[in-house]
């Protein structure tokens, strides 16, 4: 029996000992695209976008509209750098500490938002069949979009995706969604779909081989200066 127990043990050991690395550890490997002292509304989101890299745990890094707000909008959001040689961890930690932007990791996109950002994709399924195909086909390239409106979206994707998605280009329909910004490696097709969701705060339905997304209704009061961290 005891040594039973200590197989056992061993075995719960090597599991942990091969686990697969964190979010934090896997951006600690990425070093800033440029130097910077300081993160504000003229360098931030750029910054942060570039300097997402390719790796296997970690497959888009997504600001959402509260946390843009916070920075291109309001521009009340500056985080400073102390490391010498900071990382994209290094970035995101500052800005996260010293700002109203939270960051979330729901596996495998690495969201940074607002109090005011419901965080849950919401996505409803109307054909098996095409979510099925969205769930095992991967894109290749890396993406990067920032401050893109849908007509963008739709221009820049429109070779990643194999269905089609609406409203189409800059249709009316469209004119209530957030501009995304978000850079994504390996995403399969249906990650993609839902960074979009994200990045636009928008839900979105799956039918036969289409997609059709429409403002997410979901809100919350965003964040006051009362509240600004100290």
């Amino acid at each position: 029996m005891k040594v039973f127990w200590i197989m056992a043990l061993i075995s719960l050991a090597d599991r942990i000992a091969v686990a697969d690395p964190s979010w934090q550890q896997a951006l600690a490997q990425m070093p800033l695209a440029r130097p910077a002292i300081e993160l504000n509304h003229s360098n931030c989101v750029t910054l942060l976008l570039d300097s997402f890299q390719s790796n296997a745990v970690v497959k888009a890094l997504v600001f959402m509209p509260g946390a843009t707000d916070e920075i291109d909008f309001f521009r009340r959001a500056r985080a400073h750098l102390t490391n010498s040689n900071p990382s994209l961890l290094n970035a995101i930690t500052a800005l996260t500490n010293q700002t109203y932007v939270q960051v979330r990791f729901e596996t495998p996109l690495l969201i940074l938002y607002t109090v005011e950002d419901p965080t849950n994709v919401v996505a409803t399924i109307k054909s098996t069949s095409t979510a099925g195909k969205l769930h095992r086909q991967v894109i290749p390239r890396r993406i990067e979009l920032r401050d893109a409106d849908w007509g963008d979206v739709h221009d820049a994707l429109d070779k990643d995706v194999s269905i089609g998605l609406s409203p189409r280009g800059n249709s009316p329909d469209s004119w209530h969604f957030y501009r995304h910004n978000f850079a994504g490696c390996g995403l399969t097709q249906w990650e993609l779909l839902e960074t979009l969701a994200l990045a636009g705060k928008t839900t979105f339905t799956v039918h036969w081989l289409s997609a059709s997304f429409e403002p997410d209704r979901r809100q919350s009061a965003p964040p006051t200066l009362s509240q600004f961290p100290r």
